[in-house]
This record gives C-alpha cells, sequence and structure tokens, in this order.
C-alpha cells in the first residue's frame, strides 16, 4: 500500500504540517508490528567516559542528528578522565553552552532546555553547565527549584564534580536587601521569587533583591530546575515573576530542566529563551504555538521535539529498563470488603442527601466551596478504602520476596497524618488504637462543614420575601396550622409544598418530612428572624456522625501504621515520609503515640538516617511517600553495603505514566548491581486494571521485561487506553446521554447485568446521582454537572457499590472502543509519527517533492516522499526461518476455519513461556506473541509441504488486497 509521509529534517514546527495520509487497509486493520519506541542514545561528542548505564531515547528523536559542535569545553581534563562527569553529561554540557552562544532576534540570548529523565544525572550536568561558566569567567549563578532541602543536593553535585570552592547560597537564610554575597550560586525555590517585606517602612521584594545582585549586564547562568512544577505562568504572581526575571536580564545563559518538559505543550509556557514563538518566529504568542500543536494531535509534539534536538536547544535521555522486570498483581477482594466498601458507598449517598437538604432549607447561595470540600473527601475516603484492600497481599508477597534474599521497597503518595493527628488532639495528646483515615476524612467533613448556620453575610431563607402560592387565596397552604410564627405541617399533609415558587438555591420547602417546621415572618409584625432549622440540621448531623462511627467499627486502619505493625514495627522498616509522628505497637502489646525525630534531629535528617539504614543493610523494608521521595535514591548501589535486589511494590499508581516514571526512579538509577523489579497491585475495582497496564505499556516501551504468564499478551493489548483525551471525552458525553434516556446508543450495556438492559439503565441513573455526577437543576430536570471531565468521572464512580462501578466502567470503555475503532475504519485516527518498516520491510520510494520554508530562522525544508512499504515475509524466507526451529510446537500451522476458500498459514517460533512468535505471510513477524494453549484451539500443526500453496497464495493476494477481503 502507498503512504504519503513527511520528512524529518529541520520543519517549521508543523506549520503546513503534513500528516502520514493512510488508506483504510494499513496499520490499522493488518495491524503492523510497530517496533520499540526507544533506541539506544549515541553520544554525539567523542569525549570522557561511557555513562555507567544504558541509556535510550526515543525512537523519533534518535531518528535525527544533533547540530555539529563547535564549542571548546574549559573543563579541567582531569575531571573529563577521571569520569566524574560521563559522556553523557558532557554532551548535554556542550550543546547547553554552544546553545548560549546565540542571540535570538529580539535581543535576548537562546535558552537550553535539558528534558533527561530520573537517574540519568540531570544535578551533575546542571553543576557542570554552572562551573563550564565559573572557568569563563562569570562567576555567579542562579539555581532555580522546587524544594529548599535541594540546596544540599546542589553542594553535593558540585563537589562530585570537583568544583567545591564554589559556593552556594540559599536565599531564604539572607536578609532583605542584603546584595553582599559576592561570587558563587544563589539557590532558590520559585516560592521564595514572590517574597516580599515591609520590615523598617520600606517595601522590598526578593526579585529586585535577586536583579540587585545580578546587575542589568549579568551574562551568567540561571538555572529552573524542576520548571513544569512551578505554577501557571500566566495567570499567577510566581509565573510572571520567572518570565519577568528572563526578560529583565536579557543577556542571562538560561537553562530549563524538566524531565517532562516537551511531553506537554502546556509546560513549555516559561520557556521564552528556546525562541520559537515571539519576535521574528512564525507564532506571535505562546498561545498561538500552543493553539497549533493541541490542534494537529499526538504528532506536532514530537515534531516539535525533534526540531528542538535539530535545531541545538534540547535533549532528553532516560535510562534504560532492561533488566527491570514488572508484573501485575491482581488482588481478588474478599466478600467481607466488598459489604464494607458497599455499605460506606450508601452511607455517601446518604450524606450527600443530607447535605444538600441541609443547604437547601438553610438557602446557601454559595456552595461551590461547601461541595470542594465533599467531593475531596469523598475521593479521599474510597482512595484510603482502596489501598487497604491491598495491604494483607502487599504483606504476605513482601515475606516471599525476602526470603529469595531480595529487600522491599513501598511506594505510597500518602500517609494519612492529618488524622491521626486530629484524633490525638481531641485526645489531648493519648492514643491507644490505631486510627482509621477513611474514617477520619468522613467525620472531618462532617464536623467542620455540615450546614447547620448561615455564613456570615448571607441573609437567612426566613428574611426572604415569602412568596404566595399560585392559584391558592389563603395565606396558607392546607392541614397547616399557624402557631406564633410557627408553621406545623401535618402528617396527613399532601405534598403541595413543591408547587410554592422557590428559588433554585433555596427551597426550605424540599424537606418532605411530616414533621418539619417552617418560620416565617408575622404580615403585620416587624420582621422576626429566628434560627430555626440549626436544632433541627444539628440532629441530622449528629445521626450522621453517628453512622459514620458504626460503619467505622468496620473500616480497615491507617495503612502506612498498619504496614509497619505487620511488618515489625518501626525497627524492621525504614519510613522515609513527611510526617513527623506515628501510631506503634509497644512489645508489651499496648499502642501508643509517638515521634519520629531521633534526639537532636529535624524530620529532614530523620528521613536522611532512615535512607543510610535500608542502604547499610540495617533494615530490609522501605517505605517512601511521593512528600519525602524526591531526589531519594534507593538503588542497589555498587558503593552500599546492601546490594540485595530491590522488589519495588505499588499500593497506589499515578494516573500518569510520567509521573510513575519518576516514581520508579527512586529504585532504578545509574550505578546499579541489579535492576529492581516492580509489582503493581492493583483490585479489582474498576479501572485499577487499565491503568496499571498503561505504566506497563510505558515501562515495556523502555526495555522493561514481563513476567512470561499468560497474562503478559492481555496487558499489552489493554496498554493502548489513556482516557484523558478527545475519545474519553465524547464516551462520557454518550454514556451519560445514553443513561438519561437523551440518545439511543448503538453500543449496547454489559452482558449479564442483573434485571437486564432496563435495570442496568435504572441503576446506574440512580448511582450517577448518588455520587453527583447527575443533578437535578430547575427547569431542566435531571442533568450532568457542568465541568464533569474524565479524571472526575474516573473519581466519582469509585463511590459506586462494587458491582455497579465495575459495569459502569465496563460501558465506558465499551464506548470509548467504539469511538476509536469507528475513526480508525473512517481514516480519522491520528496515530502520531509510525515507523513504517519496524522489522524487515521493504520500503520503496515513488516520488519525492520539495518544499522550501522562506523567513525560518533555520532556513529549513520540508520533502514530501511518496512510498510504498512490502512488511510481507515469502516462502523463501519462510522456509530457511522453519529449517532452524527444533521445538515441539514450533513450526508451520493452519487454522481449523476457512477464510474464503482456505485456511489462514502461519509460521510458530517458540517465545518466552508458553508464548509462540507468529509470522504471517501478508504481515511478517506479528506484533504480539500467542499464547500456546490459544493457538492449538483455532490450528492445527502441518508439514512445510501442506502450508507451501497456502503461503504463496496469501502472500500473493495480499500484495495487492487486505486479506480481510477473503473473509
Amino acid at each position: 500500500q502507498p503512504f504519503i509521509v513527511k520528512s524529518l529534517g529541520t520543519c517549521t514546527y508543523g506549520i503546513n504540517f503534513i500528516c502520514a495520509a493512510q488508506t483504510q487497509h494499513d496499520f490499522t486493520v493488518c495491524g503492523s508490528s510497530v517496533a520499540n519506541e526507544c533506541s539506544v542514545h549515541m553520544c554525539a561528542a567523542n569525549i570522557g567516559i561511557s555513562h555507567p548505564d544504558i541509556v535510550v531515547e526515543t525512537n523519533t528523536l534518535s531518528s535525527v542528528p544533533p547540530p555539529d559542535i563547535t564549542y571548546t569545553l574549559s573543563i579541567p581534563d582531569r575531571t573529563i578522565s577521571s569520569g566524574l562527569l560521563s559522556a553523557l553529561q558532557l554532551e548535554a554540557i556542550i550543546y547547553a553552552c554552544q546553545q548560549h552562544e546565540v542571540i535570538l532576534q529580539n535581543g535576548q540570548r537562546a535558552g537550553f532546555l535539558i528534558g533527561d529523565g530520573a537517574g540519568v544525572g540531570k544535578g551533575r550536568t546542571v553543576a557542570g553547565i554552572i562551573l563550564e561558566n565559573f572557568l569563563k569567567g562569570r562567576k555567579r549563578a542562579l539555581w532555580f527549584s522546587v524544594s529548599n532541602d535541594l540546596k544540599y543536593d546542589a553542594e553535593r553535585d558540585l563537589k562530585d564534580i570537583n568544583a567545591p570552592d564554589i559556593p552556594v547560597f540559599a536565599l531564604n537564610k539572607i536578609k532583605y536587601g542584603d546584595t553582599a554575597t559576592s561570587e558563587g550560586v544563589l539557590f532558590a525555590t520559585y516560592s521564595a521569587l514572590i517574597g516580599e517585606s515591609q520590615a523598617g517602612g520600606q517595601h522590598r521584594t526578593r526579585l529586585k533583591q535577586i536583579l540587585d545582585w545580578c546587575k542589568p549586564s549579568f551574562d551568567g547562568v540561571i538555572v529552573f530546575d524542576e520548571c513544569h512544577k512551578a505554577k501557571n505562568a500566566t495567570s499567577t504572581k510566581m509565573g510572571k515573576a520567572v518570565l519577568d526575571l528572563q526578560s529583565k536580564l536579557p543577556r542571562a545563559r538560561v537553562v530549563y530542566a524538566s524531565a517532562t518538559g516537551a511531553s506537554e505543550p502546556k509546560n513549555m509556557i516559561y520557556m521564552s529563551r528556546l525562541g520559537i514563538w515571539g519576535q521574528g518566529t512564525p507564532f506571535k504568542a505562546f498561545d498561538d504555538f500552543l493553539h497549533a500543536i493541541e490542534k494537529r494531535g499526538v504528532g506536532a509534539m514530537e515534531i516539535v521535539a525533534m526540531d528542538m534536538k535539530v535545531s541545538g536547544m534540547y535533549i532528553a535521555r532516560q535510562l534504560s529498563f532492561s533488566g527491570v522486570s514488572f508484573r501485575i498483581e491482581e488482588i481478588t477482594l474478599d466478600e467481607q470488603f466488598k459489604l464494607v466498601y458497599n455499605k460506606a458507598a450508601r452511607l455517601w449517598a446518604e450524606a450527600l442527601e443530607l447535605f444538600t437538604r441541609a443547604a437547601d432549607t438553610l438557602g446557601l447561595a454559595s456552595r461551590k466551596s461547601l461541595w470542594g470540600q465533599f467531593w475531596s473527601s469523598h475521593q479521599r475516603f474510597f482512595k484510603y478504602l482502596c489501598i487497604a484492600g491491598k495491604v494483607r497481599r502487599l504483606v504476605e508477597l513482601a515475606h516471599t520476596e525476602m526470603q529469595h534474599g531480595k529487600c522491599i521497597v513501598i511506594g505510597l503518595q500518602s500517609t494519612g497524618e492529618a488524622r491521626t493527628r486530629e484524633v490525638l488532639d481531641e485526645n489531648d495528646g493519648h492514643l491507644d488504637r490505631f486510627v482509621s483515615a477513611a474514617e477520619g476524612v468522613f467525620q472531618s467533613l462532617v464536623q467542620k462543614h455540615f450546614p447547620t448556620q448561615k455564613p456570615k453575610g448571607e441573609k437567612s431563607a426566613a428574611s426572604k420575601r415569602k412568596r404566595k402560592p399560585r392559584g391558592r387565596t389563603s395565606k396558607f397552604p392546607k392541614h397547616c396550622v399557624e402557631v406564633g410564627g410557627v408553621i406545623k405541617i401535618s402528617d396527613d399533609s399532601d405534598s403541595d409544598s413543591d408547587e410554592i415558587d422557590s428559588d433554585s438555591n433555596s427551597s426550605p420547602d424540599s424537606l418532605q418530612d411530616s414533621d418539619d417546621v417552617i418560620f416565617v415572618n408575622h404580615i403585620n409584625g416587624p420582621a422576626v428572624m429566628l434560627c430555626v432549622f440549626s436544632a433541627k440540621l444539628e440532629e441530622l448531623k449528629l445521626r450522621l456522625l453517628g453512622r459514620i462511627a458504626e460503619l467505622g467499627k468496620e473500616l480497615p486502619l491507617n495503612t502506612l501504621d498498619e504496614l509497619i505493625d505487620r511488618f515489625g514495627g518501626p525497627e524492621k522498616v525504614s519510613e522515609m515520609t513527611g510526617r513527623k509522628g506515628r501510631v506503634v505497637r509497644r512489645p508489651d502489646g499496648s499502642v501508643r503515640y509517638e515521634t519520629r525525630a531521633e534526639q537532636g534531629m529535624n524530620i529532614d535528617h530523620v528521613n536522611i538516617r532512615e535512607k543510610e539504614r535500608f542502604m547499610t543493610g540495617e533494615k530490609l523494608i522501605a517505605i517512601i511517600s511521593e512528600a519525602a521521595s524526591s531526589g531519594i535514591s534507593l538503588q542497589a548501589d555498587k558503593r552500599v553495603q546492601n546490594r540485595r535486589r530491590r522488589v519495588h511494590m505499588t499500593l497506589e499508581l499515578p494516573w500518569s505514566a510520567d509521573r510513575a516514571i519518576q516514581q520508579f526512579g527512586r529504585t532504578h538509577r545509574s550505578n546499579q548491581v541489579t535492576a529492581p523489579e516492580y509489582i503493581f497491585l492493583i483490585s479489582e475495582l474498576a479501572g485499577e486494571r487499565r491503568f496499571a497496564s498503561i505504566v506497563a505499556k510505558r515501562l515495556e516501551s523502555l526495555g522493561a521485561l514481563t513476567h512470561g504468564d499468560r497474562r503478559a499478551t492481555e496487558s499489552r493489548d489493554l496498554s493502548q487506553y489513556n482516557f484523558e483525551n478527545k475519545y474519553g471525552t465524547k464516551a462520557l458525553d454518550k454514556i451519560t446521554k445514553a443513561i438519561l434516556g437523551y440518545i439511543d446508543n448503538k453500543v449496547p450495556p454489559p452482558k449479564g447485568y442483573p434485571g437486564g438492559d432496563i435495570m442496568f439503565f435504572r441503576d446506574m441513573k440512580k448511582g450517577m446521582i448518588d455520587v453527583g455526577i447527575f443533578c437535578k437543576e430547575p427547569r431542566l430536570g435531571l442533568n450532568t454537572e457542568k465541568d464533569c471531565t474524565i479524571t472526575k468521572f474516573l473519581n466519582r464512580i469509585l463511590g459506586l457499590e462494587v458491582y455497579q462501578q465495575n459495569s459502569l466502567f465496563q460501558y465506558f470503555t465499551d464506548n470509548f472502543e467504539y469511538l476509536i475503532n469507528k475513526d480508525k475504519k473512517e481514516g480519522k485516527y491520528d496515530m502520531g509519527i509510525l515507523d513504517l518498516a519496524p522489522g524487515n520491510d521493504e520500503i520503496h520510494e515513488e516520488t519525492q517533492e520539495k518544499f522550501l520554508t522562506p523567513g525560518n530562522p533555520q532556513e529549513g525544508q520540508v520533502i514530501l516522499y511518496k512510498i510504498s512499504v512490502d512488511r510481507g515475509m515469502n516462502w523463501k524466507e519462510a522456509c530457511s526461518k522453519a529449517e532452524k526451529l527444533t521445538g515441539d510446537y514450533e513450526g508451520f500451522y493452519l487454522s481449523n476455519k476457512l477464510r474464503g476458500s482456505q485456511p489462514c498459514v502461519l509460521l510458530a517460533e517458540q517465545g518466552r513461556g508458553r508464548n509462540l512468535i507468529l509470522y504471517k505471510p501478508n504481515i511478517g513477524k506479528q506484533a504480539h506473541p500467542e499464547n500456546l494453549d490459544n493457538l492449538l484451539l483455532r490450528y492445527y500443526k502441518v508439514t512445510p509441504d501442506e502450508a507451501k500453496d497456502f503461503w504463496e497464495s496469501q502472500f500473493d493476494f495480499s500484495f495487492t488486497n487486505c486479506t480481510h477481503a477473503n473473509w
């Protein structure tokens, strides 16, 4: 089949961007085997000792060369020859310094972006750039990062490359207005940039202090480390300060360092010095650039990254994951846990109803903050519950792995400390039991945020003008008695209260209980404001707290405390988290709260001490939280005593593959004896399996190995799913409209739902009301929440009962797949940049046309090729491969079913475990291995002579036709 492809020379950021034109028969139906997404990185600079570990870059980046090197380094030979900076790090230093020689059209000096992943040694690279400039006479530098603690890392990196003479000053330790510090590195956090002081009647700012220290002619280095973690540059003071600093020091040598810098275009907003937008470029402003890239889909960002590399402003390498293995451990939830989970889901639905009734009763006009608190607590509660369901299995697995001579690292996102401290405060500093974080979240929400009275500044419902009921002549509805300004509605009242006109935010009449009390003002007297509902609502609040306490007896305990307890207490576990204290079991069996701080140490030093205990082998289990894991290295380093293989278990996976890879960067780094093993613990709750498989796919593309079990192929098949895209949004829109009955959906509900399709739609409608995805709106009736995003949907459905959430998620993914397949059939699916010849395929050039791009600073050109790809395998090639195969199950097979007038033919070669690698006449090597048992169900083994005619016939037929034409 002919394809039109784009040349990847020095094109101009996707202007007149030509997408790969695909016919219906190419990858989408016949299933091309796309190669690994990464290639081993080859250094362009022939200098220095090679990096201690294999480093890779994406196939798209490796397909374009960096510019020629013209810069001469000043870093001393002894630093290079002793390997303090590897060839890889020197390459980045050379290209950064070379780019800094360029002056952009707006008069500012060009900047450089280092996009290296965790473990490659970004810190040393940055230190090397500072040293190079120091030796060139530029003795001052600015280094911005996300935390003050990283100042020690900056000092360590400079010391490691033999530059201990360059001092590092922390900005937060220097008084405002003091610019006495002379040469060296000024280290500051992004938040320090917006610091200000009014001391002594003078208004001083940190930004002015920095500018005074630098002087306007400053041409030293400014490093923006982890720049994607700073806040939005257009809407926040911090972001504006970062851009301001760059514009006020036009000659500064700017270095941006971010592992996800060029993977998400919105993260590039700070990078004004790259010269991609602004004066003299095709894009006037960043927004124009962002719009152009986002409009063009997946491949556009890859084109930008490639062009940046070609232009010498970007470098991005990642540590290879070869040698790393990973597996997905599925945990079946026991019936007891499911019962507790379902009880909790029902109680949250009830709480939602009570919160709504209370807000209506009080007539709250502004509810944004109330619902913000409610839904964030809802999300945290079910997150804690999901994690707790995996603890028992994790402990079993950890003990098994330790018996095999390995050590354990457990990754957690949160510690649940806030709840423990609340209980501690309630009991005057005494604690004699383990605390449930989930129960604490729910209790805290009700105690602090259940509406029982009006916030100050809001008028009460009672002082609003009472509207007359329509079509009534009497003052009050029937069956009501007025007693001193109180209307009591009797038991036999027919519920005509709905007819009372009330605005959407305040409907005191919506309380339908037979003993509800409604206060009105006397018609002839002055307006009397009576705080009525408070007592009634206080009672509801106490009732709800009672129900939570009842549920709390069955809820699981705080995960972190329970894990440490099950592993034998703090003496056995290195805890590296941000929490200040913990609940522990004493040798006599009693439980008490103790502080983590050891004598004379603050919490940061405790974490460093705990890390040392783990690395020396004194403790063999480490638990790290996201808050404390920044910069901590726990790999099986050749320089430490504890060289056991690390088994990194994740209780809770972040939804972004990038963030997960960052988390795994703690145990997989340079200079290690053995690569770690990852275990993803996932429960059967909706969605967890899919998210694990997205991360699994990403690891696979970086060279990691799956365990050779039957699930290996399944995890690969599932891993194309990333729901946060246009197909996810469309699928969500379709299912909500179908459940509300607004449209007839072509995708049927999941089969086997108790009660059939009617019951499925009824249950889902009720369920989505219970989790706030559907809400009642005046005049419109039931409708979807205004800003219901995919993330919100996936968070909220955790609040449904187990079976319901799994069914709803299944319905969502069925719709998601349907939309993707539809676009694939219609040729609208954007697959980004594709490798057309991943195997031994032959490519034939048909025609080529050249397009010049005048006005582009790089004076580039775009070449349009029209090519044809032959990815089939002829009989001669198949025969020579078959002659080398000797295994019992290796050789030629024919299918039991006929396709048209003949069976399908294939050649099988033994793969890993019980998986076989397949070759077919029409596509050559198949992308995914096939399980032996699955193959034997559909195919039977034959001799080469029996297979020959079918092979040749199918090879010839598929040269001009799609094989599916035979079906």
